[in-house]
């Protein structure tokens, strides 16, 4: 049915509007959402409207009711760029990666100069693990943005996506120098920093970017990473600013996720085990009200792998896959020593280090779609198997072309060992395996990206943690013993001669003392493990359990584990 003009409605709006643009001017985005909505109200179809009521909702932090406005605006005008911009935004702070992609996708496609589009598109599938389409989206950044913050920041992150450090180094210094309170670069700069071991820097860096913008509070999370914290620290009032943090005004979920994470690893360090489990588990309630998981799903989908994967099938490897072995896969869950093992590995001459690539989650994922229960038949694998190596090879020799071996440590490649195994038979498969309890309270007390469908607490945490040991006791039954070698982090710590040697000679590589000073190695390192990596081998992470009995919560279930 059509909608019945209304004359009177011109004459009303037009005050509103004007009263709002003066607020919005003003800085007062609060106050300019009740005479937008009542605009609204009279011009239902309005897209102007709509998108200036989201944008003053996104101001405020009022996320839902923005993605509400926007997408009103965009269903009344599909062609209206900045809409689908600022819906991007809206429902990246939501948590919707993939909602927001597509919305910058269509922003970037309405306008091509939309320089922070690019900027922010290029972030998020990066995260997601996409380089290549990563790079693409910073560099159409640089292009469109010229000299401008977003266009300078988009130039950095892709010399950082390309690892072309020294020289993204440069370019945030020079952005710097011309602007000093651009608290991105200080953030992106202090990030660079400390994956190379310069934690000093690296600390003044956050430090500045917080005093610059208070709503990049999260950095508070990689600058207390950068060391342990000290009762010096604590005198000095870091607690209590980042505790103070909390109550930001506007503060985004992600930043008071990686806030609270933060004091508890202050506090964690400082020996107030009490305050840090507190924290921790304020931490993994903020990520449950902004994501989900369905452990019961995730146990179905393990039964299907495990019955995908049997015997018969993977013993057809050699005649099926390649007989490449260049691929070193560290695997198993997130805080199992999968770091130290890749730190280790790739301190041989002949090693590249790959850290954590994607391709197999995704390969995987399509892989195990095209199975269903009751349609075993595995006839038509090999062409996906050998499109998947010669894919894979790609990969990783546009990372190391000169390596004989090149490591490849996404933890959760533990659920695609079999098709693994399947596509380079040949290839060694590193199984790192932790104490379940230990691994576990370090899950809980570290950031994931929200992109990963991955739980850091409570029973979800519990329910995972038993199909993984699920998953990686069938690897175990089916594959060959000298394909899937099994370090334990214990063993590592404790005697770390003997098992380095075991993981070298696995790799089918010749023995170098280098493998033996890991703490050495001056590659990067993009994990929550920067600090640690930079340490000679220790033992201090073996039972940190004990320090948290009183508190572990549903985590008891797994001491026996």
């Amino acid at each position: 049915m059509s909608q019945s003009p209304n004359p009177v409605a011109p004459q009303q709006v037009a005050p509103l509007l004007a009263l709002a643009g003066k607020l919005l001017r003003a800085g007062r985005p609060a106050d300019a959402i009740a005479p937008l909505r009542d605009a609204a109200l009279l011009e239902p179809f309005n897209p102007t409207i709509r998108h200036d009521l989201g944008l003053a909702y996104l101001e405020v932090g009022r996320i839902p009711d923005a993605i509400a406005a926007l997408q009103w605006a965009v269903a009344s005008n599909p062609r209206y760029a900045d809409a689908h911009f600022r819906l991007g935004i809206a429902l990246e702070k939501q948590g919707n990666i993939g909602g927001a992609i597509v919305a910058y996708d269509r922003a970037t496609e309405l306008r091509p100069s939309l320089t922070e589009a690019w900027f922010r598109a290029g972030a998020l599938v990066y995260e997601l693990g996409h380089r290549d389409e990563a790079i693409g989206c910073f560099r159409r950044a640089a292009a469109t943005g010229g000299k401008s913050s977003f266009g300078r920041l988009g130039k950095a992150r892709a010399l950082l996506a390309e690892d072309r450090n020294q020289e993204a180094e440069q370019v945030l210094r020079q952005t710097l120098a011309l602007d000093p309170g651009n608290a991105m670069a200080h953030d992106l700069l202090g990030n660079l920093l400390s994956e190379f071991g310069r934690f000093d820097e690296a600390r003044e860096c956050f430090q500045r970017a917080i005093a610059i913008a208070p709503l990049l509070a999260g950095c508070y999370y990689d600058l207390v990473r950068c060391r342990p914290v000290t009762r010096d620290d604590d005198d000095d009032g870091l607690l209590q600013r980042m505790e103070a943090a909390l109550a930001t005004p506007g503060l985004e979920m992600a930043q008071l996720l990686r806030i609270h994470l933060a004091i508890g690893k202050a506090a964690d360090d400082l020996g107030d085990y009490a305050l840090a489990m507190q924290h921790f588990d304020s931490a993994d309630a903020v990520r449950r009200g902004s994501a989900s998981f369905d452990s019961a799903a995730f146990s179905i989908e393990t039964d299907r792998l495990i019955a995908r994967c049997t015997p018969e099938l993977i013993a057809r490897a050699p005649e099926l896959g390649s007989c490449d072995a260049t691929p070193v896969l560290i695997l198993g869950m997130p805080r199992s020593g999968t770091t130290l093992v890749e730190q280790i590995v790739s301190m041989h001459p002949e090693v590249g280090a790959g850290d954590e690539l994607n391709f197999w989650n995704e390969r995987g994922a399509a892989w195990h779609r095209s199975y269903s229960a009751g349609n075993a038949a595995e006839g038509n694998q090999k062409p996906f198997l050998a499109k998947a190596a010669a894919d894979y090879l790609g990969v990783l020799h546009g990372i190391a072309p000169a390596a004989a071996r090149v490591t490849d440590k996404m933890p959760f490649n533990f659920l695609w060992a079999g098709l693994i195994h399947l596509a380079f038979p040949r290839a060694i498969i590193i199984h790192c395996r932790r104490a379940a309890v230990d691994t576990a309270l370090s899950i809980h007390q570290t950031h994931f990206h929200p992109g990963l469908a991955f739980p850091t607490g409570g029973d979800e945490l519990v329910t995972y943690f038993h199909s993984y040991r699920r998953l990686t006791d069938h690897w175990r039954s089916v594959l060959p013993a000298d394909r899937f070698l099994e370090v334990d982090y214990e063993e590592l710590t404790r005697a770390p001669e003997p098992v380095i040697r075991r993981i070298i000679a696995a790799c089918g590589l010749a023995w170098h003392d280098a493998c033996l000073r890991p703490e050495s190695n001056p590659r990067a390192v993009r994990t929550p493990s920067k600090w640690q990596t930079r340490q000679p081998i220790y033992r201090t992470s073996v039972a940190r359990w004990r320090r948290y009995e009183p508190w572990l919560g549903p985590l008891r279930a797994l001491v026996d584990v």
